[in-house]
């Protein structure tokens, strides 16, 4: 299976955004990467709703929409609403995360749980068989630019084998210190979407690193 590369908003630049999401189409990435960031699950602050309804309309790439919000469920409907075709909630921002992604089902839209780097794999076990796809956090949340944390791996392989060994369908995603150097590894391991935000968007060719990375992932 080839590998799908997800390029992150976060990175692009905002007073030309249009023109980045374009940008990364044309180079042939699927999926576009929304960090929606509430300040308090993380320390930083991102896009709401509006930015979603706002990019809908401005292309086909599948939005990738990854909540790193306290308690997630209450905005589960407005993102939905706006235009996101996945929507991801973490396991350690609400303790009802059954229900989060069964609302996020309820909705039409598919559905992923994401854990941090600290969190074990044995976290998401009792809902991995309604789920979509799995993101694997490779940095800590909420700051571009990180480095990728090799022990993440280990995650990914345990997650393609329960996968396997259930015989279930879901994508495994990560999302951080995405470039050329870590990507081979990942893949291997399992991974099959790639969030890649200051790799692609480093103001030099962001078509270029797309064509490595997917290179990389063949």
């Amino acid at each position: 299976m080839s590998g799908i590369i997800s390029p992150s908003i976060l990175s692009a630049d905002y007073t030309n955004l249009e023109r980045d999401v374009k940008l990364v189409e044309a180079a042939g990435a699927e999926y576009l990467h929304i960090d929606v960031m509430d300040g308090s699950f993380v320390p930083a602050i991102s896009y709401g709703p509006n930015w979603v309804k706002q990019l809908r309309p401005e292309t086909d790439l599948v939005l990738d929409v990854h909540l790193m919000i306290v308690n997630p469920e209450r905005f589960v409907d407005d993102f939905a609403d706006a235009g996101a075709d996945i929507i991801g909630v973490h396991v350690e921002a609400t303790p009802h995360i059954h229900r989060a992604l069964q609302m996020i089902k309820n909705k039409g839209v598919k559905a992923e749980v994401v854990i941090n780097p600290g969190t074990p794999v044995s976290a998401i076990e009792s809902v991995l068989d309604m789920v979509d796809q799995v993101l694997v956090m490779t940095v800590n949340p909420g700051f571009g630019g990180q480095k990728f944390l090799p022990s993440t791996i280990e995650k990914i392989a345990q997650l393609k084998v329960f996968r396997d060994a259930r015989g279930l369908d879901f994508d495994i995603e990560i999302d951080g210190g995405v470039n050329n150097e870590t990507i081979a590894a990942a893949y291997e391991a399992g991974a099959n979407v790639f969030v890649a935000g200051s790799y692609v968007y480093d103001k030099v060719d962001p078509a270029a690193k797309i064509a490595i990375l997917k290179e990389l992932t063949k």
